[in-house]
Formats: C-alpha cells, structure tokens, sequence
C-alpha cells in the first residue's frame, strides 16, 4: 500500500479536498467507470445509467456506512443553471444531489427530468375539469 492509499484511509474528508482517481465497476449496469470525462474532479455515479453508492454522509467524507445503491429520482436546476441528480439510497432511503457530469447519458437525463410529467398525479383525462374547478380557462360550460 503505497503512502497516498494510506491518506486515503486516514483522513475521512480526503475526497473533499482531492481529486478521485479511481476506476470502478457500476454496481447497476456493470459498466466500467472511469474518472476522464467527467469535466469535474469528482467523479460519484455512473454515467450510463447514473446510479450511484451510498458511501458519503456529507459529500466527500465516505462515512456513511450504508452502502447502499443511489437511485436517481429527479433533477432539479441549480442557481446559474447547473443541472443536478437527486439520488435516493434504495437501503435506507438518504436522499442526495450531486452535478450532472459532462458525459451524463443525456436521454437518462431527460426521462427521469420528464418523469412527473409522464405519470402526473392525477388522470390526464380530468385536465379540463380540474382546469375548470380553478376557474381557468376551458372552463365545462353546463
């Protein structure tokens, strides 16, 4: 173990500070990972199918004991416009974000971004009248 790995071990905000070097194995889609391409010096799901571990408590700390699979539920637009991922632990439920990276699979992106429009929580075919209970426009003339 050379002296670096040790560091590593050592110092629980390693990550905080450091680039992460690592390769490693989805534990999803079974892709290789590597860290090129990421256009950031941390690189923390897939970006294929862009799960991820739950390995941090606070991001980059790997405190967390879980250790469970980081689900993407939603996106959301950060200030300036930055996209992020909301990762959901299937173990334990800790909810996380994280920057969408620079080779994200953009169509895994969209669907998860376009999801509650998909599956909205009421019947599509009750719009107008839901419309018309608000006094919008297209309200049902009776």
């Amino acid at each position: 173990m050379n002296r670096e790995n040790k560091r590593r071990q050592k110092d629980p905000g390693y990550y905080r500070t450091h680039r992460c070097q690592e390769v490693f194995t989805c534990k999803v889609c079974g892709r290789q990972v590597v860290p090129e391409g990421a256009g950031s010096s941390h690189r923390n799901h897939c970006p294929n199918c862009l799960h991820s571990l739950h390995v941090d408590d606070r991001p980059g700390d790997r405190a967390a004991c879980c250790g469970g699979i980081m689900e993407p539920v939603g996106v959301w637009v950060r200030a300036g416009g930055e996209w992020a991922i909301i990762h959901r632990c299937r173990r334990c439920g800790h909810l996380s974000s994280n920057r969408v990276a620079a080779d994200d699979n953009p169509m895994k992106l969209m669907s998860i971004a376009l999801k509650p429009l998909a599956l909205p929580p009421f019947p599509l075919e009750r719009v107008e009248e839901l419309t018309a209970l608000m006094g919008g426009e297209g309200s049902l003339k009776g």
